[in-house]
């Protein structure tokens, strides 16, 4: 039988919206879209910049309780509200997933409330940061 664990933080969010932070289903691992709200502090940073590392702070915590890590993200979809944010979050998206190079889906939809700049949502194989991993690029 698959092994179901569901990872909450205790966000009221969580609670009124009935979701979990991250789903492991088996070795399959699945991140909710994430804000950058200090989970001790509640509080939502101005940067862009500091609002992208405290998204990759609340991700990287999920996937932790998982037995996971940032190593094992095959896919990846960043939500930033203000297309003007895009090469700032990128930039930090890019040192966060330098050498694991996820699948990636970028756009700039609206979020929830205007504080959030950047969302970002991932799925996660535990065990791939060890696969063996092979190169190939296609002539487009």
């Amino acid at each position: 039988m698959t092994r179901i664990v569901k990872v909450s933080t205790g966000s009221k969010f969580e609670q009124i919206g009935s979701y979990s932070r991250a789903v492991a289903v088996g070795d399959w691992i699945f991140v909710s879209n994430t804000a950058g709200r200090n989970p001790r502090t509640q509080e939502i940073p101005e940067a862009i910049e500091e609002q992208t590392r405290q998204v990759f702070a609340n991700i990287e915590a999920a996937l932790a309780a998982l037995d996971a890590s940032l190593g094992d993200v095959v896919a990846s979809r960043v939500f930033i509200q203000n297309p003007s944010d895009t090469l700032a979050v990128m930039t930090i998206v890019g040192e966060k997933f330098r050498g694991v190079d996820p699948a990636s889906t970028v756009t700039c939809p609206p979020l929830g409330s205007d504080v959030y700049k950047v969302e970002i949502e991932v799925t996660a194989f535990r065990g791939a940061s060890a696969g063996e991993v092979e190169r190939r690029t296609v002539q487009l």
